[in-house]
């Protein structure tokens, strides 16, 4: 994790670079989560595994989207209750230290390609923060996120993204 200050080229995925070059031009500090720390809260918690059995009666070529529907909120419950490893947890509350958010600022967590996310007010250490950005990769999760990946893919399946941090 990267402070948006910290974020240099090399760093920052292509794809968000000019997001995050945007912000740090404004001024704005922030914090760029790469997709790396996503990818590592799926595996600690083995929701790959817990997802695919949760998803496993769904048949892409033929979608029930009644049956659909309760496994979608399902999904979303079982991100925003799993654990990130004590590791990952003090390297977030650092990263979100060195970006200096003011105390009692209300930070915006968001994907680099929406505009609307979920709002916190950080408090340190940042558990308040740390909650939205999962209520936020709980969103990959929402019915209307899976039926897309469904018909466009064949799979529920996802790529973990980037996470921004910045005041709201």
């Amino acid at each position: 994790m990267l402070t948006f200050a910290e974020a240099h080229a090399p760093a920052v995925p292509a794809a968000d670079h000019a997001e995050v070059t945007r912000l740090l031009a404004l001024g704005t500090p922030g914090v760029i989560v790469p997709p790396a720390f996503e990818e590592a809260f799926y595996r600690g918690g083995n929701l790959p595994e817990q997802l695919r059995r949760l998803f496993s009666k769904v048949r892409p070529a033929r979608i029930d989207e009644d049956a659909l529907e309760p496994l979608a909120a399902q999904a979303q419950a079982l991100i925003r209750t799993s654990y990130l490893m004590d590791d990952a947890v003090q390297a977030f509350y650092r990263t979100l230290a060195r970006a200096s958010f003011p105390a009692g600022a209300v930070v915006r967590v968001r994907r680099p390609d929406a505009t609307l996310g979920e709002d916190a007010p950080f408090l340190a250490p940042g558990t308040a923060t740390l909650q939205a950005m999962k209520r936020v990769w709980a969103q990959d999760w929402t019915f209307d996120a899976v039926l897309e990946r469904l018909d466009s893919a064949g799979s529920v399946a996802l790529e973990a993204r980037s996470t921004l941090l910045h005041p709201a």
